[in-house]
C-alpha cells in the first residue's frame, strides 16, 4: 500500500522516527514503520483471547495509520516492535521531603528520560528555603534548589543518545517559596530543561476575586507561616509570564474535580506540556484523530469518526498492555487505571473545509460538537471492550462505580496533546491550535529553500485563479495573507493565523474542547508583543472561569516570519570603497550582556569621526561561536570604517535570532549579533523602532519554530524541544 505523504513527512519520519542501520542509514520505509507498529500493537489480543484474530486486527491498525486518519504518540511510533519497547509520552514522579525521596527519583527520571519519555513533578511538599532539618540541625536549601539538581542531571542525560529530556516543575501557589518559584526562570543561566506551572487553587483565586490575603503553609509542619496579598502574587505570575511566557497555571481543583479515581489520591502534577494531569507514577499513551481526514461533501463525516473513535480506543488500550515500562512502580500505576488519552488534530483544517472561521461562535459550537461525539464514543468503546477484558482494577471506588456504568476498562479515554511531528506527518495543522502560517520557508539540501503553503489555500487560489508563486513567496515574508491584496476577504477569513486570532478565541476554543475531555486540552494562547500585562491577566481569569484546567500564554515580537533582508541601498560607481585606517589610540566602554550561549563582553571604540570599531568575546573562549562573534566584530568594524551609518548596520543586526533566546532586564536577547545591536544602541543612544524579528531558528534544521502547547517545535524537520 503506497502512503500519501508529503516530502515534509518524509523528511521528518526519515530524521525523527524510520529504524537506522549502524551507520545511521534508514533501515526501513514509512510502510515498514507503520507495519512494524501495527504488528506489535496488535499482539496484545492474543494476551486476552488465545482465539482473536490477531491478523485482522493488525491490517486494521495499519490501515488507521497509514491513512493518515489516526496516528499514536511519538514514542509509540518510534519503538513498537523494537527492543526499546518503551511506548508513553507521559510520567509523573512523586517528589516528597527527603532526600532519599528526591533522590530516588532522580534516578528514575533518567531511566525515564532515557527511554523517550518527558517527566512533570510537584515540588510542593520540599520544605521551603532556610526551614529547619532535623537530621543535621541545619536549614533547607528549599524546591527551587532541588529543580536545579534535577535540570543539571537532564541535561547531562541524553534521550535516546541524542536529545535532552523535557520537565514539568510545578508548586503549589500557597508554598512559602512561591515568589521565587514564579520568578525563578528569569534567571536565564537556570532550569532551561523545565517548563514550570503555578498550582492555583479555588481559595486563592477567591482570596483574588475579593482582594485579600491568604495562608502560606509549610508543607513539612502543615502550619500557617505568614499571610500574603493574593493579588501581590498574582501580579508577579502575570509580570512573568508577560515577561518570558512563564509560568503557566494550573488550576488545581478543576483538575480533581474530574479526578477518575480520587480514592488512589489527589493529582498534583502533569507532563511537561501541562495536557496530562497524573497520579505518581502514573504514565498516559496518547494519540490522535485527523480531523481533516473526517469532512466528506462539506459535512463531518460522523460514520467514519465513529469507526476511527473505535479502532484508536482499541489501539491505545493495547499500548497500554504492550508498553515495556520504564519502572515496575509505573507498570504498576499504569496498569491499575489503564488510563488513555484519545485527541484530536488537524482542527484548524476541519474549519476551513466546513467554512468556518475559527475565531468565530460557530468555531467554538463546533469544537463541543466534535469533543462530546469524541467522548461519548470512546468511552462507548472502552465499556465495550471492559465487557470483554474486564474493567480497569481501580475501577471500584471510581466515577464510574456506579449502575450506569457498570463497565469502563479506561480510567481516561480523552486528552487534547501538541501533536507537534505527528501532524506533520498527517499533513494537517496541529491539534486543535489555529494555522500557524499560511506559507514558510522550508531549507532543505545545499541551501535550497522551498515554500511551504498550506494545501487547502493553495487548491482554493487556484480554483480561484490568483495562485502564483510570487504569491506564495509574498505570503512566506509573514506568514501571513490579511495585508495582501487580490485575496478575497471570505478567504482571509477562513485563513487567519495564530497571531491574528485574539486571545479570548484561543481561550473559548480551549475551554470548548475541554467541557468534554477527561484530562487536559493543549494550547498556546498567542499575544503580540505589544500585549500588556493586563491583556495576559484578562486571559488568566477567563481560563479560570470557562473550566479550563490549566493556560500557557506566549507573548511574541511578530506574526509569523519576517524575514531580514540587506534591501537596495546606494549604488556606488567607480573604485570601491577604501575603509579609513584604526587610529592608534580609540576611547570606548565595554558591556556585558547575557545571551542563550553564555556572558558576551562587548566592546565599542571611536575615534574622532565618530565609532570606529566594534569586538566582542564571550565569557567561555573557543568553539564555532567565538569564531562566529570575532567575524562578525570584524565586519561591523569595517562597515563603520567604511563609512556605513550605525542604523545601516543596526537594522541588519536586531532581530538575528538562534534557537535559544533568553530575557535580561525585560528585554529579550534573541542572539549573540542580536545582544551586540543592544549594546551599540545603548552606547549610542540610538532608536530603531519597529525592527522586524526573526522566528525562532531550528537547531536541527534552521527552519522557524513555533511555540505551541508550552513547547518550541518546528514543522520543517519536526525538532520538538519536549518530546
Amino acid at each position: 500500500m503506497t502512503i500519501r505523504l508529503s516530502q515534509n513527512a518524509l523528511v521528518v519520519l526519515e530524521r525523527r522516527y524510520l529504524r537506522k542501520d549502524r551507520k545511521g542509514k534508514p533501515a526501513e520505509a514509512p510502510e515498514d514503520l507503520f507495519r512494524r507498529v501495527a504488528r506489535a500493537v496488535a499482539s496484545a489480543d492474543a494476551r486476552f483471547d488465545p482465539k482473536a484474530d490477531v491478523k485482522k486486527t493488525e491490517e486494521d491498525f495499519y490501515k488507521l495509520m497509514t491513512s493518515l486518519v489516526f496516528l499514536p504518540n511519538s514514542p509509540t511510533l518510534m519503538n513498537a516492535g523494537r527492543r526499546l519497547g518503551q511506548l508513553a509520552a507521559c510520567f509523573v514522579l512523586p517528589i516528597e521531603d527527603s532526600i532519599d525521596s528526591i533522590f530516588e527519583t532522580l534516578r528514575h527520571t533518567a531511566m525515564i528520560h532515557k527511554s523517550g519519555g518527558g517527566t512533570g513533578f510537584s515540588f510542593s511538599r520540599v520544605r521551603p528555603e532556610n526551614d529547619m532539618v532535623l537530621s543535621t540541625r541545619g536549614i533547607s536549601s528549599g524546591p527551587i534548589s532541588f529543580m536545579t539538581v534535577f535540570d543539571v542531571a537532564t541535561e547531562t542525560v541524553k534521550q535516546g543518545g541524542t536529545r535532552r529530556g523535557a520537565n514539568m516543575g510545578i508548586l503549589r501557589v500557597d508554598h512559602p517559596d512561591i515568589e521565587s518559584f514564579i520568578n525563578c526562570k528569569t534567571d536565564v543561566a537556570r532550569l532551561n530543561n523545565f517548563n514550570i506551572s503555578v498550582a492555583v487553587t479555588a481559595s486563592f483565586m477567591e482570596a483574588l476575586a475579593g482582594n485579600k490575603n491568604y495562608d502560606l503553609i509549610n508543607p513539612r509542619s502543615r502550619e500557617k507561616v505568614k499571610r500574603a496579598s493574593a493579588r501581590a502574587i498574582f501580579d508577579q505570575i502575570v509580570q512573568a509570564a508577560w515577561q518570558s511566557g512563564e509560568p503557566g497555571i494550573i488550576f488545581l481543583d478543576h483538575i480533581n474535580s474530574a479526578n477518575p479515581v480520587p480514592q488512589l489520591g489527589k493529582i498534583e502534577a502533569t507532563n511537561p506540556c501541562g495536557e496530562q494531569p497524573l497520579l505518581p507514577y502514573e504514565a498516559c499513551n496518547l494519540g490522535s484523530i485527523n480531523l481533516a481526514k473526517i469532512v466528506k461533501d462539506g459535512k463531518l463525516d460522523k460514520t467514519r469518526l465513529r469507526q476511527t473513535i473505535r479502532s484508536a480506543v482499541h489501539f491505545l488500550d493495547n499500548v497500554v498492555e504492550m508498553n515495556i515500562y520504564p519502572l515496575r512502580r509505573i507498570e504498576t500505576m499504569s496498569r491499575k487505571t489503564r488510563k488513555i488519552g484519545l485527541g484530536v488534530m488537524g482542527f484548524a483544517d476541519m474549519l476551513v473545509r466546513l467554512g468556518i472561521a475559527y475565531n468565530s461562535k460557530a468555531a467554538v459550537r463546533r469544537a463541543e460538537q466534535v469533543m462530546a461525539f469524541v467522548l461519548r464514543e470512546a468511552r462507548k468503546a472502552s465499556s465495550e471492550l471492559a465487557k470483554k477484558r474486564g474493567n480497569f482494577p481501580a475501577f471500584e471506588g471510581s466515577i464510574f462505580d456506579n449502575p450506569k456504568t457498570p463497565y469502563m476498562r479506561n480510567a481516561t479515554t480523552t486528552t487534547i496533546a501538541p501533536t507537534g511531528t505527528i501532524s506533520i506527518i498527517a499533513g494537517c495543522s496541529s491539534g486543535v491550535e489555529p494555522i500557524f502560517a499560511v506559507a514558510y520557508e522550508r531549507r532543505v539540501l545545499d541551501g535550497e529553500t522551498l515554500f511551504e503553503i498550506h494545501p487547502l489555500f493553495e487548491q482554493m487560489a487556484k480554483q480561484s485563479g490568483f495562485y502564483s508563486k510570487k504569491l506564495a513567496e509574498e505570503i512566506a515574508q509573514t506568514g501571513s495573507i490579511q495585508h495582501i491584496k487580490g485575496i478575497p476577504e471570505k478567504i482571509k477569513r477562513l485563513f487567519v493565523t495564530a497571531h491574528e486570532i485574539g486571545p479570548e478565541w484561543h481561550i473559548r476554543i480551549q475551554a470548548a474542547f475541554q467541557k468534554y475531555t477527561d484530562n487536559g486540552v493543549s494550547k498556546t494562547v498567542n499575544f503580540s508583543q505589544d500585549a500588556t500585562p493586563e491583556d495576559i491577566e484578562k486571559v488568566f481569569r477567563l481560563a479560570y472561569e470557562s473550566g479550563c484546567k490549566g493556560v500557557t500564554i506566549y507573548r511574541y515580537g511578530s506574526r509569523g516570519r519576517q524575514v531580514l533582508n540587506i534591501g537596495k541601498g546606494e549604488e556606488r560607481k567607480g573604485d570601491a570603497i577604501v575603509p579609513r585606517t584604526r587610529p592608534v589610540l580609540t576611547r570606548g566602554a565595554t558591556e556585558r550582556i547575557n545571551t542563550g550561549c553564555g556572558k558576551l563582553y562587548v566592546t565599542i571604540n571611536e575615534d574622532d569621526k565618530g565609532i570606529c570599531e566594534v569586538f566582542a568575546q564571550m565569557g567561555k573562549t573557543g568553539g564555532c561561536a567565538s569564531s562566529q562573534i570575532e567575524a562578525a566584530g570584524r565586519l561591523i568594524s569595517l562597515a563603520l570604517r567604511s563609512g556605513v551609518r550605525v542604523e545601516a548596520i543596526l537594522k541588519q543586526l536586531t532581530g538575528i535570532r538562534c534557537p535559544s533566546p533568553i530575557w535580561q532586564n525585560g528585554t529579550m536577547i534573541l542572539s549573540c549579533p542580536d545582544a551586540i545591536s543592544h549594546v551599540i544602541r545603548h552606547y549610542t543612544n540610538i532608536d530603531t523602532p519597529d525592527m522586524p524579528t526573526l522566528m525562532g531558528a531550528c537547531p536541527d534544521c534552521g527552519g522557524t519554530l513555533e511555540h505551541e502547547g508550552g513547547c518550541l517545535m518546528c514543522r520543517s524537520c519536526g525538532f520538538s524541544k519536549c518530546s
